[in-house]
């Protein structure tokens, strides 16, 4: 029986798996890198062990460090949720060598299906892609092969997942140039540089299967998820069941998934990942032997706890000898800190508010004011809506998302509701190109309301009248309050103003205070008579000509609000009327880099002449490369970084003259 667990992960996995073992009466213990010393999962655990520093090579993937912090808490088992080594075959070894119970699969099941080349070649009756899995990996033999596949085609890390060491590849010209960062970043990533190819399925739909076996040597399946909605090959909405599964198409993918677990003698919680052609003909891609991100969706739909079969089959339990059917329908999101607008580039700082939508599951390791940093995966949180069917789920979904209020990083909220709501979407009518095929979904073109830009206005002038509108019956925010109150009394009736930008629009907001809550406000010359009904710490209920609204107005660093109205987040820059301290003018024609992280390459030296769209520098942040390519022909002037040096946001990296 087990008492204690060491979750060998971190984030909102950790905390779902907290949850579970605090109803089952199991005490857990967290671990923590520098940079998560205050994490939300480290608090919740009973007790944690620090680990190391932030990178993840010396503490999440440390081996030595998280079996030895099991063995000095006196867990029973480790459980290494998902990502990390959660798929490590020597992690799992080195737990059972331990004297641990590894909360996953054999070492040996890990082992043959941590290969996509090597499970390709041992799985029998399988559908395969066709493409190349030879050992021969230099690169003349895998342009040959990529030939006589043709093209396009898949290049993919044969080890790990979740789109890294992927690429596809349209033509022979583009190849080696894929093959070399496919490995930079699988080497990266997983610590395997090897690659396979794959022809490219026509009008592809990614769905999945989820598998569980227990040690009697049982294997079941609990339905398929449709995975397909991507960016970066990784998935970013899931749900369950698929609208393009037929009664034939599920018994014989189901029955594909519980044979590859069979020939695998496979014990706990698995995911069988199949492409889907438009003919309905569906090929294996690979196995991920761990509970996945999208997990919940299946919880929903079955009312099974995963989380908990897991820990009853490493102790040991068999499977339910019950039949379980699916029921209804159920959709997620993954909430990611990163910017859609621009190519998803990571966002990194500190969350300023943070409040979860009610009525809804939701799965998150984060709080107001924890920080996003540069060294993990961004997504911060996962929103899961159930539904008798499908189009009820996405309404239920979508209004929690509209609910939601992540403030202080770019995120992709409102691009995950323009995805739900889109005719295709709705009618169940999209492939795993439906982002690159909407580019208009990834424009954030929406300008804040009238009645966002008074409660900026107001918030950033010290806070509406308290004293004098609010009865004194009813409790005040004290923290507030007062010192509002005394600011507006000091002012008396002055006219204020405040001037904001927002996606290189001015907005001048005027503000005449008129005594009990109530103002005449301007924006770029329109009138309007405003009325604040209630207001807090963040937040104000107004009403702009009798339209009344709530906003949440939180102010960030670097002279900038952000609001949240009408389900929607907007982020307005304050235009100081000073000149601002401290601000140097930067080169023309300078390079800048758009996050923290670690320069992998540089591809050019000074002196050189570069084309437009050139890849001068290529930059490693939260287990993706970010290319800096030429914006124009020119000359490089200066170079300001080498390869493993460390840069911050928006350090200049060089510089280039325009020819």
């Amino acid at each position: 029986m087990i008492h204690k667990i060491l979750i060998a992960n971190r984030g909102e996995i950790a905390c779902r798996i907290i949850r579970t073992c605090r109803e089952m009466g199991i005490r857990t213990v967290a671990v923590y890198s520098d940079a998560d010393a205050q994490a939300l999962h480290v608090e919740l655990a009973d007790e944690a062990v620090h680990l190391g520093p932030s990178p993840a090579r010396d503490s999440y993937l440390h081996i030595e460090k998280l079996v030895a912090a099991a063995r000095r808490t006196g867990a029973d088992a480790v459980h290494p949720g998902y990502g990390f080594l959660a798929e490590n075959a020597a992690f799992a070894q080195a737990c059972i060598d331990a004297g641990l119970i590894f909360i996953g699969p054999s070492p040996s099941a890990i082992a043959a299906m941590g290969s996509k080349r090597g499970a390709k070649l041992m799985l029998k009756g399988i559908p395969t892609v066709p493409g190349y899995t030879d050992e021969d990996q230099s690169n003349a033999r895998l342009i040959a092969a990529a030939d006589e596949i043709g093209f396009p085609i898949m290049v993919k890390a044969s080890a790990g997942g979740g789109g890294k060491g992927m690429r596809q590849v349209s033509a022979a010209d583009e190849l080696p140039e894929a093959l070399n960062a496919a490995r930079r970043e699988a080497l990266q990533a997983f610590g395997d540089d090897t690659l396979i190819l794959e022809k490219v399925v026509r009008n592809p739909r990614h769905i999945e299967v989820q598998i569980f076996g227990d040690q009697s040597g049982q294997v079941i399946a609990l339905g398929e998820r449709e995975c397909t909605i991507q960016r970066r090959h990784q998935k970013i909405i899931e749900e369950t069941p698929s609208p393009i599964m037929t009664p034939e198409l599920r018994e014989k993918m189901l029955e594909a998934a519980v044979s590859i677990g069979q020939q695998l003698n496979y014990t706990s919680a698995g995911t069988v990942e199949f492409l889907v052609d438009d003919e309905l003909n569906f090929y294996f891609m690979e196995m991920n032997t761990r509970l996945q991100v999208e997990h919940p969706v299946t919880e929903e739909t079955t009312g099974v706890d995963l989380v908990r079969w897991q820990i009853m089959v490493a102790e040991g339990h068999p499977l339910p000898d019950t039949d379980i059917y699916p029921a209804g329908h159920a959709i997620e999101v993954r909430i990611y800190a990163e910017d859609p607008a621009t190519d998803f580039l990571p966002a990194i700082g500190t969350i300023l508010h943070w409040q979860p939508p009610a009525d809804v599951r939701v799965e998150a390791g984060i709080r107001s004011g924890d920080a996003v940093s540069q060294y993990y995966d961004p997504m911060v949180a996962k929103i899961i809506a159930y539904g008798e069917h499908r189009g009820g789920a996405i309404r239920r979904l979508d209004h929690a998302l509209s609910q939601l209020q992540l403030l202080g990083l770019r995120n992709n909220i409102a691009f995950l509701r323009r995805v739900l709501l889109h005719p295709d979407h709705l009618a169940g009518n999209f492939t795993t190109a439906f982002i690159s095929q909407h580019p208009e979904l990834l424009s954030e073109n929406e300008s804040p309301p009238p009645a966002a830009m008074v409660a900026a206005a107001i918030m950033k002038s010290g806070g509406p009248q308290f004293a004098d509108f609010v009865p004194a019956s009813k409790s005040r925010p004290t923290s507030m309050a007062g010192s509002m109150a005394q600011h507006w009394r000091n002012n008396a009736f002055r006219p204020l103003r405040q001037e904001f930008t927002f996606a290189g629009q001015a907005y001048a907001v005027g503000l005449t205070p008129q005594g009990s809550g109530q103002y005449q406000a301007t924006i770029n010359g329109t009138t309007y008579a405003v009325q604040v009904w209630s207001a807090d710490e963040v937040r104000l209920s107004l009403s702009l000509d009798g339209h009344r609204q709530s906003v949440t107005v939180v102010e960030g660093g670097n002279n900038e609000w952000w609001l949240h109205i009408n389900g929607q987040a907007h982020a307005l820059k304050w235009l100081s009327p000073l000149p601002e301290a401290g601000r140097s003018k930067v080169a023309e024609g300078s390079l800048h880099a758009p996050m923290p992280g670690q320069v992998r390459l540089v591809n050019i030296i000074v002196g050189q002449q570069v084309n437009e769209g050139d890849v001068l520098m290529i930059l490693e942040a939260m287990k993706m490369e970010h290319r800096i390519k030429a914006p124009y022909r020119g000359e490089v002037k200066v170079v300001y970084f080498q390869t493993g040096q460390q840069v911050q946001a928006d350090a200049v990296l060089l510089e280039l003259t325009p020819l």
